[in-house]
């Protein structure tokens, strides 16, 4: 599972699935509901979109749990920061889905800085929350994204307070 961020503008959409092409990924990926409404819907669904309905999320994490264990690869983006507006917490739903699933988290970046997009190592998640999130921070630190003002720290709530000086 990939985790997508920075997350901060429009232009990451198609930046991340012209990366996947290029690194032969089939990705499959998680958007708001309103993407998949009118005539973007079947294009969206087409190119591997997953519709999320955040003020509904009932069952989309058992299901994505059990997508990953089928005998079909399943590669998944999940934009942890959940909006390209800057925020104040990550979501932490990719966390519970690696975990539960027993996959690794590999972390991807576009940096508008650099003008560069890539992948990290493969994460496995544990049940030390912070360690797990230590390793992404140390991932994140130097990856601004296209607007870098719209940038959240990969900060969990579950975690913020453990974080608190």
């Amino acid at each position: 599972m990939f985790i997508a961020a920075p997350h901060t503008s429009n232009w990451d959409f198609p930046l991340m699935i012209a990366m996947a092409w290029q690194s032969g990924i089939s990705l499959r990926w998680l958007g708001k509901h309103e993407l998949f409404k009118g005539p973007g819907g079947p294009f969206f669904r087409a190119f591997g979109g997953i519709s999320v309905d955040r003020d509904n999320p009932g069952e989309l994490t058992d299901q994505l749990i059990k997508m990953f264990s089928s005998p079909e690869r399943v590669m998944l983006a999940i934009p942890a920061e959940g909006t390209r507006s800057k925020g104040e917490y990550w979501k932490s739903g990719f966390r519970r889905i690696a975990k539960q699933a027993g996959v690794p988290v590999v972390p991807s970046f576009l940096d508008g800085a650099t003008r560069t997009g890539g992948f990290g190592p493969e994460l496995e998640m544990t049940d030390d929350v912070v360690a797990d999130m230590d390793r992404i921070r140390a991932f994140y630190i130097d990856k601004t994204g296209v607007k870098p003002k719209n940038r959240t720290e990969p900060i969990l709530r579950e975690e913020a307070a453990s974080l608190e000086p």
